[in-house]
């Protein structure tokens, strides 16, 4: 789950980390009095959207006068922002962030990130940050440095020292940068953090470290632990589509092509998008169906692939295990099918616990679908079907 980075600034806040003073606005108005408010002479209007390169896109403006936060805001909110990041479609803006500009003697890169490789988490630092950091990155013109934080353990003081040094940070800012990065770990862990991002992170002329942007994704699979921050993902203007199926436990992506799919497991959904690739398909989604869904969320799930008019064939892939039987996947497409009304060929393959029972119930919602005695067969027909081709 991303969060817009007037969320995350208010998240690291709380756990002691220095940002700019600010306030989101809706409206020009809301705008200009959140920088009357602010009192200072230099001020920063940011365009609040899921996406990196906004200032590269004129999504950031540094303005020295309320009537002109009030312009800078009216310019930006209500408008696609288009940044290399959002595609050409680009991200609505639908709020501002106004905040007090810092002025940097210094500007650093650091993050903590989740390193799936060697399954550890990771920090990341430059001793320069910028927006267009990873152009930089692969032309050389920059590194990183990395340290190793294992699982979130405490890193000893002379590690973090040898950072600072690597940086070129002057020794009386060892120990703020100490704070910092531990503050930033213990956020990265109670968080449920995948990502926590400062580009740039500044120093200023009095010693201070300030996140003057910051980047944070939490672990959509740990929200059950963080009901505050659920509350953060319905303020988020990602898909609508997607934010609901994950409310209806499914891990569901849309895609381009015209093949629906519907699993039970990553991996084995992973394994069924490679297949179909590979005998000249295309999936117009990913559909992982976790085990606690129940047939109501099953058919919700069906539903959304029956009412895209680009799915010409779906494709079921199901092995049941103890806590998803195949008949519940079976009673969620017969519900699907009778609440939209649409046919289209269903090519099955199932496997596993109650995978006899679910063909009977098949049969009993009256779902004509094409049974399959294996993965690659199944693929097969449902290209076949997409394509126009009669079974």
């Amino acid at each position: 789950m991303k969060l817009h980075e007037f969320q995350s600034k208010a998240l690291l806040s709380a756990r002691g980390v220095n940002v700019p003073e600010g306030q989101v606005a809706l409206t020009p108005s809301e705008a200009r009095e959140a920088a009357k408010a602010l009192g200072v002479d230099r001020i920063a209007v940011k365009s609040q959207v899921l996406a990196g390169g906004r200032g590269l896109a004129g999504g950031v403006r540094l303005v020295s006068s309320t009537g002109e936060v009030e312009t800078a805001a009216a310019a930006m909110l209500g408008r696609t922002l288009i940044t290399e990041q959002t595609g050409p479609a680009g991200c609505r803006v639908n709020r501002v962030l106004i905040e007090a500009a810092v002025r940097p003697v210094r500007s650093l890169y650091l993050s903590l990130l989740v390193d799936a490789a060697r399954a550890e988490i990771a920090i990341l630092a430059g001793a320069e940050g910028s927006e267009d950091i990873e152009q930089r990155l692969q032309s050389g013109e920059t590194r990183l440095e990395r340290l190793s934080l294992g699982t979130g353990d405490a890193l000893e003081k002379a590690v973090v020292t040898g950072l600072a040094q690597r940086l070129g940070l002057g020794s009386g800012l060892h120990s703020a940068f100490a704070s910092l990065v531990d503050q930033l770990r213990l956020a990265f862990v109670e968080l449920d953090a995948t990502l926590i991002e400062l580009n740039p992170l500044v120093v200023t002329e009095a010693g201070n470290f300030v996140a003057v942007d910051v980047k944070m994704i939490i672990d959509d699979n740990a929200l059950f632990r963080h009901p505050e921050l659920v509350a953060l993902r319905e303020e988020h203007d990602g898909d609508e589509i997607e934010l609901v199926a994950q409310n209806r436990r499914l891990n569901y992506l849309r895609m381009d092509g015209n093949i629906g799919l519907a699993v039970n497991g990553a991996g084995l959904g992973l394994a069924t998008l490679d297949m179909v690739r590979a005998a000249n398909g295309s999936a117009a989604n990913f559909m992982d169906i976790r085990t606690t869904a129940t047939s109501l969320d099953v058919a919700h799930g069906f539903t959304l692939l029956l009412n895209n008019p680009a799915v010409r064939s779906i494709l079921v892939n199901v092995h049941g295990g103890g806590m998803q039987p195949c008949d519940t996947i079976a009673d969620g497409l017969g519900i699907a099918m009778r609440r939209t009304g649409r046919t289209c060929p269903v090519i099955v393959r199932l496997a596993g616990n109650n995978a006899e029972y679910a063909r009977f119930r098949f049969a009993n919602f009256g779902c004509k679908v094409i049974d399959c005695p294996d993965m690659w067969t199944a693929v097969n027909r449902a290209v076949s079907a997409a394509h126009g081709e009669r079974s």
